[in-house]
């Protein structure tokens, strides 16, 4: 397929591209942009970080899973481009320099341009904007006071790129849902791309052919968020950047679950959608999802369908989803904010949690009316502890009731024992959240740092 975009600045067309060519790879080899490194080669170590503009703005994404016709209409930069026409220092390349900030010099590059592009932003949770990056050296002292020197600079002129004013867009390159549901139609063998950050690794790891490949990135359609008195609906490649915004204030607790879904970098890419779509049973999205009672939407062609969230998982590696079909919106009802969502993982950033789970327990007059308890990592899908749920629903909202219900998790899963936790762990532990549950919401302190604050 034919795309372009801006480079640096400057405009690029190429044709006939590979549809899974990594920009990574073609940076490196094929325009000698070698400033930017490959070190993990899956979105992880952020060495390999370059700054996206299009029209929602400047991102920092990970080069090494993003394929080239994402980025078709977009505008890229590299370190290379972060410095000025005439060899001027962007504001925080100079704060590196002056505050030590590299070290060995290899994850530099990486740091510089998620720093470059939190700038552009005005980001100033520094921690958060560089949870993506990692240092072997240990320099992240240098670099955070780096990050926050710059904070105050002026966005260099150079760097404030638009994207490239409508380009067409070949066939696999939809840019509605309408679009993409005839071309899917038409070809319902092909794999569909939304991020890319779980696809871009069926490529760099397992070296998989995946043509023909079908982007959804260019259906603006799709991005949609849309809260009602009634209903809060995100299409399907909505962000998880812009989805944990958007729920900032409804569920405060979810949204803090997505500060830790991954990184920054994988966040701007990585879609709704796409988080339900893959099916995977430690996918920190759906049980949150599941526990706020979502609604799936699905359509093939002109056909649409809607089920329960839950009912979409049938088994491990096996959605209920027909060929040519494809993920369009998930939605929920408006309610009270009694969601809570525990992630546990070993690292606090960039991991992949060991158990997740999420509660949504109504009490009306010091009785549990309705409960919906979901959990990741217990099961070959994400999964509701329905044993559990009927052990408390009737019953009065007290510690007696948790500790009754507990021995019922037996009942709802049988974990396994994995790199991650062991069963027994992951049981216990999904015990404990439900007394965790109860306890915070009769204001007792559960955080060790509350205590020792």
């Amino acid at each position: 397929m034919d795309i372009t975009f801006l480079l640096n600045g400057e405009t690029v067309e190429l044709a006939d591209v590979d549809p899974t060519a990594t920009l990574l790879d073609w940076l490196r080899e094929d325009r000698g942009l070698t400033g930017t490194k490959e070190g993990c080669n899956e979105g992880d170590c952020g060495a390999c970080t370059i700054m996206v503009t299009d029209e929602d703005g400047a991102k920092a994404l990970n080069s090494c899973i993003l394929f080239l016709p994402q980025l078709h209409g977009k505008a890229v930069r590299t370190v290379e481009g972060a410095s000025g026409p005439n060899g001027e220092a962007h504001p925080v390349q100079q704060a590196m320099v002056d505050l030590h900030g590299s070290q060995c010099g290899f994850c530099t590059p990486g740091f510089v341009m998620s720093m470059v592009a939190g700038h552009a932003t005005g980001a100033t949770d520094h921690d958060t904007q560089l949870a993506g990056n990692l240092c072997r050296c240990t320099g992240y002292a240098p670099i955070i006071r780096a990050a926050q020197a710059a904070e105050d600079q002026p966005v260099p002129v150079w760097v404030k790129d638009k994207p490239v004013a409508s380009p067409s867009s070949p066939p696999m390159l939809p840019t509605s849902s309408d679009a993409l549901a005839t071309v899917y139609a038409d070809h319902p063998e092909a794999t569909l791309v939304a991020g890319a950050t779980d696809v871009g690794l069926w490529v760099t790891k397992q070296l998989r052919d995946l043509d023909p490949v079908i982007f959804l990135n260019r259906c603006d359609d799709l991005k949609q968020i849309t809260i009602t008195d009634r209903e809060l609906r995100f299409g399907a490649m909505v962000d998880m950047n812009r989805m944990g915004d958007a729920l900032v204030d409804l569920h405060p607790s979810y949204a803090e679950m997505i500060r830790r879904y991954a990184s920054v970098q994988v966040r701007h890419a990585a879609t709704v959608g796409g988080n339900i779509a893959n099916g995977s049973p430690i996918g920190d999205n759906p049980p949150a999802l599941i526990a706020l009672d979502a609604t799936l939407h699905l359509r093939r062609g002109d056909t649409r369908r809607q089920l329960p969230l839950e009912e979409f998982f049938l088994d491990y590696g096996k959605q209920d989803r027909v060929p040519g079909e494809f993920v369009e919106a998930v939605s929920f009802p408006r309610q009270a904010d009694r969601l809570k969502c525990y992630k546990l993982s070993k690292r606090f950033d960039q991991d992949i949690s060991a158990v997740c789970g999420c509660f949504n327990i109504t009490v009306s007059d010091g009785t549990v009316t309705q409960a919906r308890i979901a959990f990741g990592g217990m099961a070959g899908i994400p999964k509701r502890a329905t044993h559990v749920e009927t052990a408390i629903i009737g019953k009065p909202w007290t510690h007696a009731t948790v500790k009754a219900a507990l021995p019922r998790f037996a009942e709802d899963f049988a974990p396994l024992t994995d790199m991650r936790a062991s069963a027994t762990y992951r049981l216990e532990t999904a015990q404990a959240l439900l007394e965790r549950y109860f306890h915070e919401d009769q204001g007792d302190v559960t955080n060790v740092l509350e205590v020792t604050a």
